[in-house]
């Protein structure tokens, strides 16, 4: 998230950073059916399935690592492959909106720890992730009850993250083009509850994958929107720590959804409560978004320099 900062202007990000975790949902999309195939291969060459799917699943992303380290150009001064005038404008926007937003904000590493806007950024992204995790793990299993095999469970699982592939780049695409964010993030934090709530009240039938595909629409959806607000108020190493900071409270939602959906499944035997309690994180976030991240936009798209002649 922070090295975007260093190559779009602001009234790029929501888009580009959907482009960018649209690996999300279609790795979710297109690991489940693999990885079913994969631990198909237990016992080969005297190897578990699971540590087959490790090595396959692995190895590429190591591969691709070291080719991202040598290959990805640092700043925009450095990339040879734009001519001068095309590196010129686009460091000189950059710049432009880095004082810009210093001078109205002006946050250092230190105060952005318990800054209320950084803050209540993770709150948001906590009730996210808490709520599309806690889908996540469970998901197999949901579908596993409509009457799938295994094989059938993988591609059945593909369908609420290729739609949500879609969103990413839709809402990431009309944040942009509305140049807003607090009230694209709120909906889509909206349409997630409303798809667990539906989910809830049908689990064990078709409608209950109608209703998680609706929550994956806005769980995805929040993404571009939500990833464009830190750079609005924070520059610099400021927004390489309030980044991590937003990240490491918001990811805690990780232990806590699953546990929350196991618990409620164990003490109750369905889960439709694990599903409703998974809604109100949601409605968490969007009440957060909707109410208290109003963060003004000072990087305008009017005020940026030109785009240089081709």
């Amino acid at each position: 998230m922070l090295f975007f900062t260093y190559w779009f202007p602001d009234h790029h990000r929501a888009r580009i950073v959907s482009g960018f975790m649209l690996a999300l949902p279609i790795a979710v999309a297109l690991g489940a059916p693999l990885s079913t195939g994969l631990m198909e291969l237990n016992g080969l060459w005297g190897l578990a399935g699971w540590k087959w799917m490790y090595l396959v699943e692995a190895i590429p992303t190591v591969l691709i690592g070291v080719v991202v380290l040598f290959y990805v150009t640092d700043r925009p001064a450095q990339a040879k492959w734009l001519n001068p005038d095309e590196r010129a404008w686009l460091t000189s926007s950059i710049e432009s909106e880095r004082r810009r937003v210093e001078t109205f904000h002006g946050i250092t590493v230190l105060r952005s720890f318990w800054n209320p806007k950084v803050l209540l950024l993770a709150l948001n992204y906590f009730g996210i992730v808490t709520a599309s995790l806690g889908m996540l793990i469970f998901l197999p299993q949901i579908i596993k009850q409509l009457g799938f095999s295994n094989m059938q469970v993988g591609w059945v699982t593909m369908i609420p993250y290729l739609c949500a592939s879609v969103s990413m780049l839709t809402w990431g695409w009309i944040s942009d083009r509305m140049g807003e964010r607090r009230w694209n993030l709120a909906c889509a934090s909206a349409v997630s509850c409303a798809g667990l709530i539906l989910a809830g009240l049908t689990v064990g039938t078709y409608w209950s994958l109608a209703g998680m595909t609706i929550a994956a629409i806005g769980f995805y959806g929040s993404k571009g929107p939500f990833w464009a607000m830190p750079p609005m108020f924070v520059t610099g190493m400021t927004a390489a720590a309030t980044i991590a900071w937003i990240n490491s409270l918001g990811n805690l939602g990780g232990f806590f959804g699953p546990s929350i959906v196991g618990w409620v499944r164990e003490l109750t035997g369905s889960f439709a409560g694990g599903l409703y309690a998974l809604a109100g994180f949601a409605l968490m976030a969007a009440i957060v978004a909707a109410l208290w991240l109003h963060i003004p936009r000072h990087a305008v798209v009017s005020e940026a320099a030109p785009v240089p002649a081709e």
